[in-house]
């Protein structure tokens, strides 16, 4: 016998399995597995295609269906997830399926002019299309408190409909109408992680013949370049207002100033001045139009072409 209680709770889980919007995934490396396994594990229906089908075992002892073709994974379900190595690869894996009224999500790390042309070449096959830009490394998956999240870009209509669905394995991040816009923002941000990375380099270099225990500095480094972060806000806020010396707190002439003493100490500690010097040389390049008096904005003005 049902009893009422019974039956709320049947007709409760019921609800829930049809509010999990089904999910194709089409690419099982170390980020797309993760993905998948999340969305699994939140009792998403899944359909899985990968090149190489052993990497699909694990996820089909779990409960996903495995398809022999990615023609016949994207034919499953609406909403088609691609997270493959590049750009050639989703065409190469895409030729000849239909995509007629699918929502087509590409998650494949590309270029801004690259995105535009896939979501016009989206729309000429009749999908619907949003970009993405992966702001995370697979341990960060379906790991909230990790911050990891992916940028989106492209049809704001579709972004919410799946926001749900998506930010199931990371969180999400819209950025706007314009398709190139996730991946432009995946690269800038990455760009200045590199440029941190290069700077966090030279700095472990210097000490690197000294009695100085790197996991010593380490702390100190990271302490000081979170210190130093919040200066991002008043880049922006002086580009935004054209006035570059807004809020200055070391001017440009003064840092010119100052570079000798860090190229002399990379070459007293027999240390490569290549990761600092092109920055050194625009600061004097902007020094020179007579801009003494202003952060170092102005250096973005001259990378402008």
């Amino acid at each position: 016998m049902i009893t009422p209680g019974l039956a709320t709770s049947l007709i409760g889980m019921a609800q829930n399995t049809v509010e999990k919007t089904p999910v194709t995934l089409l690419g099982l490396g170390a980020m797309g597995t993760a993905m998948a396994r999340t969305w699994l594990a939140a009792g998403h229906p899944l359909t899985v295609w990968n090149r190489t089908p052993a990497r699909a075992t694990a996820l089909a002892a779990g409960g996903a269906t495995v398809a022999d073709t990615a023609s016949e994974a994207v034919a499953a379900n609406t909403l088609v997830v691609v997270c493959l190595l590049d750009d050639t690869s989703v065409d190469k894996v895409l030729a000849g399926t239909d995509l007629a009224n699918k929502d087509l999500v590409n998650l494949t790390t590309s270029t801004p002019a690259q995105a535009r042309a896939r979501a016009e070449w989206a729309r000429e096959r009749g999908a619907r299309y949003l970009d993405g830009g992966i702001m995370a490394v697979p341990p960060m998956i379906g790991v909230p408190e990790a911050g990891g999240y992916v940028f989106y870009s492209g049809s704001p209509e579709l972004f919410e409909r799946h926001q749900r669905t998506l930010g199931v394995p990371v969180g999400t991040t819209y950025v706007g109408e314009d398709a190139g816009f996730a991946a432009l923002h995946d690269v800038a941000l990455l760009s200045a992680m590199y440029g941190m990375f290069a700077g966090s380099a030279h700095a472990f270099a210097l000490i690197r013949k000294e009695g100085i225990d790197p996991a010593a500095l380490a702390p100190l480094l990271a302490d000081w370049l979170v210190a130093m972060a919040p200066a991002v806000h008043r880049t922006a806020d002086q580009l935004r207002s054209g006035d570059y010396t807004k809020s200055v707190v070391s001017n440009l002439a003064m840092q010119v100033a100052g570079t000798p003493t860090f190229l002399s100490t990379a070459e007293q500690q027999g240390v490569s001045p290549e990761l600092l010097s092109p920055y050194f040389e625009l600061m004097r390049r902007r020094l020179a139009e007579g801009s003494g008096e202003e952060d170092l904005t102005g250096v973005i003005d001259l990378l402008v072409r």
